[in-house]
C-alpha cells in the first residue's frame, strides 16, 4: 500500500497503526494454522481491504464486518461491506460469514 503523505502530513512517513482482527463462523477456516484472533501492524491510512488481504479472505465470503462493534456498512442486510473504511490505532475488526438460519443462508427475515 502506498501512503499519500499529503493526506497525513509531512512527517507521517513510516507511521503505523496496530489493530486486532477476529474471524467468526464460516470464516475461521481462513485462519489456517493461526489463531482466529490476530494483531496486525499496518501503515497509517490502511483500510478494511488491507486486513482482508492479510487474512487472505475473499470479500465475497464476508457477510458482516464490524469495526469496534459497529457494522462498517450499516443499511440493508447483506449489503456489500465497505472495504474502504480507514483504520485507527487500536481498532478491533471482526469478520463473520453467514450465521445459520440467517438472511445469508436464504432464511426469511421475520
Amino acid at each position: 500500500m502506498t501512503i499519500d503523505i499529503d493526506q497525513f502530513g509531512h512527517n507521517s512517513e513510516g507511521a503505523t497503526v496496530t489493530i486486532e482482527s477476529r474471524l467468526f463462523n464460516s470464516l475461521t477456516r481462513f485462519s489456517g494454522d493461526r489463531s482466529c484472533r490476530e494483531r496486525f501492524t499496518l501503515p497509517a491510512g490502511s483500510t478494511v481491504r488491507d486486513v482482508l488481504e492479510k487474512w487472505g479472505l475473499p470479500k465475497a465470503e464476508v457477510f458482516l464486518c464490524m469495526r469496534n462493534g459497529r457494522d462498517v456498512t450499516p443499511g440493508l442486510v447483506g449489503a456489500e461491506i465497505n472495504v474502504d473504511t480507514v483504520l485507527d490505532e487500536g481498532d478491533v475488526i471482526a469478520f463473520s460469514g453467514p450465521v445459520p438460519y440467517s438472511y445469508g443462508f436464504g432464511a426469511p427475515v421475520v
